[in-house]
């Protein structure tokens, strides 16, 4: 009972505004977050979806939306998963899945700072790891994760992005043991953490290795570096086992974990043979660049590694019960976790925890052999009093950190080695995640710190029961803070990773070179545009260049027929591209970039006469280009013909 009046208590306290701190407003706040028109932002912040599946790409300071990119979910503003070229990127174990929960945004790294070259978001609820090329703001992979339920510690990386891993925030049971009573629990449910490999040079996804680890619930993760290159760390909660009423039953104990992998250590073990292969079936899939096309690889066999056979690998550091993010400051020292529902924020040091390793200093074991460090012994200090519900950490480029407060709505700014707290900010409301630029490397950027709010109640105009979700944007270049933007988002941020816009821009791709398209349906030029029959297929091999596309008369299709419009953009243009759209299409439209070539499906299932049309504006003549396409019953003996202008062509 005290403990529910407690959580009440927690609910009703998140639910409320934060007191008046401080006036944390600028007079000139406008003038600092003003681009003016022509110009462009310092910055860009990348932040997850949430539940729309996708990554948003805005710019700071103005928190102007530049782009949704869609990951794992369908959009059809430009055909992505409903185009033929895109439906494969959505490829499963358990089928085409059109959805899912992005989390959690995470830059490549070289050399322990952000490079800018790609992004990685997390699939959470069906576990996945996708990969966003910069240089064109697209999704080029997807890779599933087996064994997983709910791939919650993910992407985060290693200091060159050796591995991006993934782990589990749900155990399951392993090794084809799934039917078994949820009361077996204990006895049957394992975590697996997955440390998926990176190619250096293109960013090719390959799963290494899993790690088979005690079955608790493991929630965030970040890599070390410096010193702590070699190990990476997972927040653990729900290390009770419990398996139902978790708001209670996982909140028994006054301590979780924090979980040290060492991955140099666990390679090292795979690449002596240690590993066992373990059939699992799981699917990757790869956009080639040059045929613009999804592929679509089934994978069946995986390494695992068990740990309680390694257990110099991996220990657990007690931390506050049901901590929520871990954060390695950029020195690679310290490593800050904080349960959520704690009064402290403690700060242990790696130094300390090797050699609370080296010297034995355990305080017990779990999952039978697994050591678990004493606190004192891995404890460099503790933040007294900063707030209630303490969640995520980021570090700026003056040796000071910031963290979140859920229950209190604030953001508390902190001395790294001094533990001591310099300033306090209120948010509105309840802040999750936040991001610093460079926050989470070895190099921050600094200046700036985005909350990324929870709930927004009276932030903006009401647009019925459901509210934006609402981004702060907070100066950290003085020694107090100053509130200076709010700005809505899409979805639900989890997290976001912001970066200097020069990174990113000096890679960008402009078109795709025409004589580099080796899409099998790619038409290059306008005079090869045609439409061809092979019983009830139809290929319509189109072009489309302003104003108009080609062949834009079609006739002798007949009701039953399979149509797939290849449609090629022949423009070789930065910001051309065209869209396609036919009436009773019951997928959606088609985008097509300079130079790409992308197909739609669609079915003729009535007769009749069906214009169709360019659906980004791109030229003073845009209304004028679409055409027709005329639908004859099944037994017509219509013939197959097209035009080009005035030129008619009968097969």
């Amino acid at each position: 009972m005290m403990l529910a009046a407690g959580m009440s208590a927690l609910v009703f306290a998140s639910a409320c505004k934060p007191g008046k701190v401080s006036q944390t407003t600028d007079t000139d706040a406008a003038q600092k977050v003003y681009v003016a028109p022509g110009e462009h932002d310092e910055l860009y912040m990348f932040a997850s979806g949430g539940f729309s599946g996708q990554v948003a790409a805005y710019g700071i300071p103005s928190g102007r939306l530049l782009k949704v990119i869609p990951v794992f979910s369908q959009n059809p503003e430009n055909g992505w998963g409903y185009s033929e070229d895109t439906k494969p990127m959505l490829n499963t174990s358990h089928g085409f899945v059109p959805w899912d929960d992005a989390h959690h945004t995470e830059l490549s790294k070289t050399n322990g700072e952000d490079d800018g070259r790609w992004l990685f978001i997390n699939g959470h609820n069906t576990p996945r790891i996708a990969r966003i090329d910069l240089s064109t703001f697209k999704t080029v992979e997807i890779i599933e994760l087996p064994n997983v339920g709910g791939n919650h510690a993910s992407p985060f990386c290693t200091e060159n992005t050796e591995y991006v891993v993934g782990n589990t925030r749900f155990s399951v049971p392993y090794d084809g043991k799934g039917d078994v009573p949820i009361e077996t629990y204990k006895e049957n449910f394992k975590g697996a953490v997955s440390f998926v490999k990176v190619d250096k040079d293109n960013g090719r996804m390959n799963l290494a290795f899993q790690l088979l680890v005690p079955g608790f619930n493991y929630d965030l993760a970040h890599a070390g570096k410096g010193p702590s290159h070699d190990w990476i760390f997972f927040t653990t909660y729900n290390t009770e086992q419990a398996h139902t009423l978790l708001e209670v039953n996982a909140s028994q104990k006054d301590k979780d974990f924090i979980m040290a992998v060492n991955w140099k250590k666990a390679e090292e073990l795979i690449a002596a043979g240690k590993g066992k292969k373990q059939p699992a079936d799981y699917v990757h899939n790869v956009w080639d660049e040059k045929t613009h096309k999804g592929v679509s690889t089934p994978k069946n066999e995986v390494i695992t590694l068990d740990v309680t056979e390694h257990p110099e690998i991996v220990y657990y550091m007690p931390c506050p019960k049901s901590p929520h993010g871990v954060d390695i400051n950029p020195s690679g020292e310290f490593i800050v976790a904080s349960g959520k529902l704690a009064a402290v924020i403690p700060v242990f040091s790696f130094q300390k925890m090797q050699d609370a390793i080296k010297n034995k200093q355990f305080e017990g074991t779990i999952g039978g052999n697994l050591n678990v460090l004493k606190y004192d012994a891995i404890l460099a200090g503790e933040v007294q009093k900063p707030g209630l519900g303490p969640l995520h950490t980021e570090f700026d480029d003056k040796g000071f950190a910031y963290t979140t407060m859920f229950v209190s709505s604030e953001v508390v700014k902190w001395k790294v080695d001094t533990r001591e707290i310099i300033d306090r900010i209120p948010v509105y409301y309840s802040p999750g995640h936040l991001t610093v630029p460079g926050g989470d490397s070895k190099k921050p950027y600094g200046k700036y710190v985005i909350a990324l709010n929870k709930i927004t109640k009276d932030r903006y105009l009401p647009t019925g029961p459901e509210l934006t979700q609402s981004a702060q944007l907070i100066d950290i270049s003085g020694n107090k803070m100053k509130l200076l933007l709010d700005f809505p988002t899409i979805g639900e941020p989890h997290y976001a990773q912001t970066i200097p816009a020069e990174k990113i821009v000096k890679n960008q791709k402009r078109f795709y070179k025409i004589e580099e398209n080796n899409h099998p349906f790619a038409t290059k030029s306008e005079k090869d545009a045609r439409v061809v029959r092979t019983g009830n297929r139809v290929d319509v091999y189109m072009t489309a260049i302003r104003s108009h596309l080609a062949p834009d008369n079609i006739e002798g299709i007949k009701v039953g027929d399979e149509v797939y419009f290849h449609v090629t953009n022949l423009e070789q243009d930065w910001d051309v591209p065209h869209g396609f759209a036919i009436k009773g299409a019951n997928n959606a439209e088609l985008l097509i970039m300079p130079g790409e070539t992308t197909t739609l499906k669609w079915v003729a299932d009535r007769p009749g006469m069906f214009p169709f049309y360019c659906t980004d504006f791109c030229s003073a003549l845009h209304q004028e280009m679409s055409g027709y396409l005329r639908v004859s019953p099944k037994n017509s003996t219509t013939a197959l013909k097209y035009s080009i202008g005035n030129s008619p062509i009968t097969h």
